[in-house]
């Protein structure tokens, strides 16, 4: 929900903060109406929470890829060097 990852514990711990706190906007004693601000927060509260975890899912599977990439990458290759006579006729048989 937010762009900027930076707020998101910010939101996170306020929306759990609210939750568990005896004080709400709209107490829960009217039928309906006080259970509205819970259920948008709890919908933000999951909404933020998933994110962070696709988020840290897509990270770990980019440190794979570059991971391997990198492994790959480093391998070895052993050449056989072979030794050509030079002409001093400038390449004329």
């Amino acid at each position: 929900m937010l762009r900027n990852p930076k707020y998101r514990w910010w939101i996170i711990l306020g929306t759990l903060a609210y939750i568990f706190s005896p004080i709400d906007i709209s107490p829960d004693i009217f039928p309906i109406v006080g259970q509205i601000d819970d259920v948008l927060l709890l919908t933000l509260l999951i909404s933020e929470l998933s994110q962070m975890v696709v988020g840290f899912v897509k990270n770990r599977k980019e440190q794979k890829v570059v991971a391997k990439s990198s492994d790959s990458t480093n391998e070895t290759v052993e050449v056989d060097a072979v030794s050509v006579p030079s002409n001093s006729n400038n390449g004329t048989v």
